[in-house]
């Protein structure tokens, strides 16, 4: 395939909707304004009960790009599975309707892919950061994965940027070849509502190909929850993220990805971390919750867990105490050293130098 050709092949926009009315002008009016113009922009109304019918019409007798497929309601999962059943593009793309995209994501994705040797399956960005959304306090900040690793090669597997599996699942914030996730059988999960469906599908795509593009520049604005809406929903359901990340690893050891201790270590570091949302809101939890956290933290592999520098001393302390452990030693200063040289050699020096400055 030529690079002109690569420059004009359809991207197919997947935007599963479901009672997104305040928001989904603003997602809408992004997509359509995209500098890249070959898209197929495929709204699935989701059975909403408010005004985003009405909205998707609108935009849709404006813009003859955008198709609408109204359904019953299944959920986030079976909704995008049923947006990648019906996608006529060689590339796939998520939008979710309550956040937008800002500058030419698409253009500058498919420009970067076509200067590479190898066609990528995956071509990744990090995203911005929209916190306390649509109050005084809004802002906006880079995400956890912004500017922290150096590939040397392009495309690259996942266990040369393993920053990608415990940030946050970001699967939006990429564009994804049709024909990869058609061969490997990729597609979410359907559990009902929203669903963590985006932790699965992550692991799915990042570990079932070594061609995966990076290009570190945002574009994608993602709207945050509140730390209030966060919290309730966590009293809400507080082994949902246990199973998300059982499941995980369960797909992990399925492509045998579960050997690859870089590559595990940071799926142990993403299970600690939920773990400790959890008891951020729960300090005092049942006798069913504290088994299924143990149950969890005893699937990691002790020798990593505790040897990992990313992970901070009281949270190396809370794993071995659930999973029934002698208390760690740990060497704080010795574990800054680690953390220093990690950043560095993630980073480069002078981001790390920023950065160690900016903790100041």
């Amino acid at each position: 395939m030529t690079q002109q050709q690569q420059h004009h092949e359809l991207i197919t926009v997947i935007i599963p909707v479901y009672n997104a009315e305040p928001f989904l002008r603003q997602a809408l009016a992004s997509i359509v304004g995209q500098s890249y113009r070959n898209l197929e922009i495929l709204c699935l109304n989701d059975g909403s009960t408010d005004g985003s019918a009405a909205i998707l019409a609108e935009f849709a007798r404006q813009d003859e790009r955008i198709r609408i497929i109204d359904k019953p309601n299944e959920g986030y999962g079976a909704t995008c599975n049923r947006g990648l059943a019906e996608a006529r593009g060689s590339w796939i793309a998520v939008l979710e309707p309550d956040d937008w995209i800002e500058g030419p994501m698409f253009e500058r994705m498919i420009a970067f892919a076509s200067t590479l040797d190898t066609m990528p399956d995956i071509v990744k960005s990090p995203y911005w950061r929209i916190v306390s959304p649509d109050t005084n306090q809004e802002q906006r900040l880079p995400c956890a994965y912004a500017g922290t690793f150096r590939v040397r090669k392009q495309p690259f597997s996942v266990d040369k940027a393993p920053h990608l599996l415990d940030s946050h699942p970001s699967i939006w914030s990429a564009l994804y070849r049709k024909e990869f996730l058609d061969r490997c059988g990729i597609r979410f999960k359907e559990y009902p509502g929203a669903g963590w469906a985006d932790n699965p599908f992550l692991i799915e795509t990042l570990c079932q190909t070594t061609k995966i593009a990076y290009i570190d520049q945002a574009f994608y604005c993602y709207r945050e929850d509140t730390p209030e809406k966060t919290a309730e929903f966590t009293r809400r359901f507080p082994e949902l993220p246990l199973q998300r990340w059982n499941e995980m690893r369960d797909i992990l050891d399925r492509l045998d990805a579960g050997g690859n201790p870089i590559i595990v270590e940071a799926h142990n570091r993403r299970g600690v971390f939920y773990v400790d949302v959890i008891l951020r809101e729960i300090e005092a939890p049942d006798e069913h919750l504290s088994s299924a956290i143990a149950s969890t933290l005893r699937r990691m592999e002790p020798n990593l867990v505790l040897a990992d520098p990313y992970l901070p001393a009281d949270l190396r302390r809370l794993y071995a105490r659930y999973a029934g452990l002698p208390e760690p030693r740990i060497n704080k200063g010795c574990d800054r050293f680690k953390l220093a040289l990690l950043d560095m050699r993630r980073r480069g020096i002078v981001a790390t130098v920023r950065a160690l400055t900016h903790r100041r």
